[in-house]
């Protein structure tokens, strides 16, 4: 479906009449600030559980991309993982100085990074996992196995809607 196909929402979804015609809409009913909360106590979560290992989630991510592809360009991690390569490349760099992954250049591509795991991000990968599943689960405690995959297929058929917006900077 392109950009002009789009149909809004109604407006009557969100929130009841204030008067004047004025939709009630307290800020603890929007998607957006939920979705901002519910980050904000996931990475502190992580940050609880992950802290001994010095390793922010997004690092996290990319070594579990890398360990779950073997190897891959810096392009190809950034797309994974949603994110802009110029952070991805900044990120690889950390993670490199640490001796947690390797960057060459590609024989087939001069301009592409094509990075992989060190045995030292592996065995960091492997010691952290369970804390970074912990810090996860905790995130959504309160839901049942049932409402839990609820939640991710929501949140999954929400971030598909808006897949046509990746890369596109939203700048005033």
């Amino acid at each position: 479906m392109d950009e002009g196909s789009r149909a809004e929402p109604a407006q009557e979804a969100f929130g009841s009449e204030q008067g004047a015609g004025t939709p009630f809409w307290p800020l603890s009913e929007r998607p957006g600030f939920l979705a901002r909360r519910m980050h904000q106590i996931h990475v502190s979560l992580f940050s609880e559980r992950c802290a001994a290992f010095r390793i922010t989630p997004l690092q996290y991510s990319l070594l579990s991309l890398l360990r779950d592809l073997g190897e891959a360009d810096q392009t190809t991690l950034a797309n994974a993982a949603a994110l802009d390569r110029t952070t991805t490349t900044g990120i690889l760099k950390r993670l490199a100085a640490r001796g947690l992954i390797t960057r060459a250049t590609s024989p087939t591509d001069r301009r592409a990074q094509i990075c992989r795991l060190t045995t030292e991000g592996e065995a960091l990968h492997g010691a952290m996992e369970p804390a970074a599943r912990s810090a996860h689960a905790l995130t959504v405690a309160a839901l049942t196995p049932s409402e839990r995959r609820c939640l991710a297929d929501l949140l999954s058929r929400v971030i598909a809607d808006h897949d046509h917006r990746r890369g596109k900077a939203d700048v005033v």
